[in-house]
């Protein structure tokens, strides 16, 4: 079922019971006051016929006889205290109303009583007369009355027959008016291939949901086309890089098998092929590593302590070069262990704090960085300072593209993956990373990892 035809449906059904419920509040109020009114109408008359039969009795079915128009069928009856009939009148063709005992007993000491026998309605009140007190009895059928709240049902029937019938149609043209912008996105949508991601969806002047639904299908089709254009990057650099140390090794072997060498040259050049191949493996590494953080759910996530994973990744960055120097400051020790945990894998935490660590001592020119931890309630935070190059603020939000490579890297080899991989794995462990850079204070990367506590928050 499409949204159109739900929305004619819901509108249909809404507006036919709004209009069912006027219906029959119309119907029921038009029949309440038809019933009210035939009785008032028959209580009158009683009453009039008691005051007529008090003072000219003999004139009384004269009248009766002669006032047909107003109630056709009807009758009238009158009786003394005892049940005795004194009067009584019957339209032609009505058969002879009884009126039982219970009855008068009831009307005598209640003053008055309308009820209904079968087809009629019956008005009886208690007339005390000067000379002896009698009950009238005035009953009547209100065939006028019925006929005209009949008539009035058949047309709030049928009116409400059109009115189901005319919201169908309103309906679907509603809707159909209403989706018409829904289709057209869909459409542009569906036009929309990798062949030509930088086409926008069409949002319109009016700031409505529509509005924002377009904005945000734009949103969406700019991170797409912005992550198409890193992996298209991605895998030109990365052919780029692997391709090269295959190409050195090519030249190399070609050029020693031209002809015979002596055992020196020979080793030379194995030397120069492992150098390359030690290139490609590390280049390897860090593109599998990159790749695994890119599934979280093959990720195993442990409570592990930061703390203990820093004091590995000082220890192993300086045994990295004998000319690395990392200085550790570690804030103020929680109370409790707890504390000092996070969340997530050991390995992935270990490589993204080394690359940072490792990069810091590498970009420097005294080969110095400064590792601070702080532990706080809510969050660890980890700072790695050195004293190198200014980074530019425009090249700071590309620096954890990879392969990308700063003016500040100069003739420092490296690939251009470790700041990316380090951003992609503080990212899975939900944390954050700022750099700031300047002359008086250096470069400073700021880590914030949730603690135990708080990652599920």
């Amino acid at each position: 079922m499409n949204i159109r035809f739900k929305i004619t449906l819901l509108f249909t059904i809404l507006v036919t019971g709004i209009l069912s419920l006027l219906s029959y509040s119309i119907y029921y109020f038009s029949e309440r006051n038809r019933q009210d009114s035939f009785k008032k109408r028959l209580k009158g008359a009683a009453e009039s016929r008691a005051r007529m039969y008090s003072l000219m009795g003999s004139v009384l079915r004269t009248v009766d006889s002669s006032s047909s128009g107003i109630i056709p069928k009807r009758f009238v009856a009158i009786y003394n205290v005892d049940g005795q009939p004194l009067y009584e009148f019957f339209a032609p063709g009505m058969i002879r109303i009884p009126i039982d005992s219970a009855t008068i007993e009831e009307i005598h000491g209640a003053g008055e009583k309308v009820y209904s026998a079968g087809e009629f309605v019956v008005a009886g009140i208690f007339y005390k007369d000067a000379s002896q007190p009698f009950l009238v009895f005035f009953g009547g059928d209100d065939q006028d009355g019925k006929a005209r709240i009949s008539e009035l049902g058949k047309i709030l029937f049928f009116s409400l027959l059109a009115g189901v019938f005319s919201t169908l149609l309103v309906g679907f043209l509603f809707s159909s008016q209403l989706v018409r912008p829904i289709n057209r996105i869909i459409g542009e949508v569906n036009e929309i291939s990798s062949s030509n991601l930088s086409h926008r969806i069409y949002t319109g002047d009016n700031q409505d949901e529509l509005y924002r639904l377009s904005n945000t299908f734009n949103d969406l089709l700019n991170r797409l086309q912005e992550s198409f254009t890193l992996q298209r990057r991605f895998i030109s650099n990365a052919s780029h890089e692997l391709s090269t140390p295959l190409t050195s090794i090519s030249s190399q072997l070609q050029v020693t098998l031209h002809r015979d060498r002596d055992s020196v040259e020979y080793r030379k050049v194995l030397v120069s092929i492992q150098e390359d191949v030690e290139q490609m493996r590390q280049l390897t590494k860090s593109l599998l590593e990159i790749a695994k953080t890119g599934y979280q759910g093959s990720i195993e996530l442990n409570e592990v302590r930061i703390d203990e994973i820093i004091f590995k990744v000082v220890s192993d960055v300086k045994k990295l070069n004998a000319a690395y120097q990392v200085e550790l400051e570690i804030g103020e020790m929680p109370v409790e262990e707890k504390d000092c945990l996070a969340y997530g894998n050991a390995d992935l935490l270990y490589s993204a704090l080394k690359n940072i660590t490792e990069n810091g001592c590498k970009y420097s020119p005294d080969k110095k960085s400064a590792v601070v931890l702080n532990f706080s309630p809510n969050q660890i935070l980890i700072e790695v300072k050195n004293r190198g190059d200014v980074i530019a603020e425009e090249e700071i939000e590309h620096i954890f593209h990879p392969f990308y490579r700063g003016s500040t890297s100069g003739e420092v080899k490296g690939f251009g993956l470790g700041l990316a991989l380090a951003s992609r794995i503080i990212g899975l462990h939900k944390g954050s990373i700022r750099v700031t850079s300047d002359l008086e204070t250096g470069t400073m990367f700021t880590i914030m990892l949730p603690s135990l506590m708080t990652y599920y928050e």
